[in-house]
């Protein structure tokens, strides 16, 4: 999937659980969260990388999910996408709670090779700062975690 991204040229910032995950946090996630530039070229390199991938919409009850129209414009008017593709469950959110979107979260990702591509993966903090601001009960129980593995990298 994200090798997909990286091919279809699309600016991304990686967060949620798969970016705790890339600090140290224990939690396992069976999906990918990210958090696209809103530009958009940017945003038809998605729904390219999209189509390649086969995304279709991920529903309670319809977990294969149907297709939709994939293109830029589309994209664009949803600020939340659940996606399932043949790589995996995909999650898109233009503006996660707590953040400023994409310009705000690229600040303070770092770069870092996963999965054999390099990805700008959110900072540990802004991680941290869209759980809390989430506040679902899944955020709150990984919460203290990730609070105790920033705590001990700054020592």
């Amino acid at each position: 999937m994200l090798g997909t991204l990286h091919r279809n040229k699309v600016a991304y910032v990686l967060i949620g659980g798969l970016a705790a995950v890339y600090h140290g946090s224990p939690f396992p996630t069976e999906d990918a969260d990210i958090t696209p530039d809103i530009g958009r070229r940017n945003l038809d390199n998605l729904a390219a990388a999209l189509r390649e991938l086969n995304a279709r919409v991920r529903t309670e009850s319809e977990p294969s999910g149907p297709p939709f129209s994939c293109d830029g414009e589309t994209l664009a008017g949803v600020q939340t996408w659940n996606l399932t593709t043949d790589a995996g469950d995909l999650n898109i959110t233009f503006t996660p709670s707590g953040t400023g979107g994409y310009r705000d979260l690229r600040r303070d990702a770092v770069q870092a090779p996963l999965y054999g591509v390099n990805v700008r993966i959110a900072s540990l903090g802004d991680v941290i700062r869209s759980k809390q601001a989430a506040n679902r009960p899944k955020d709150q129980r990984t919460l203290p975690t990730l609070r105790e593995i920033l705590a001990r990298r700054r020592g």
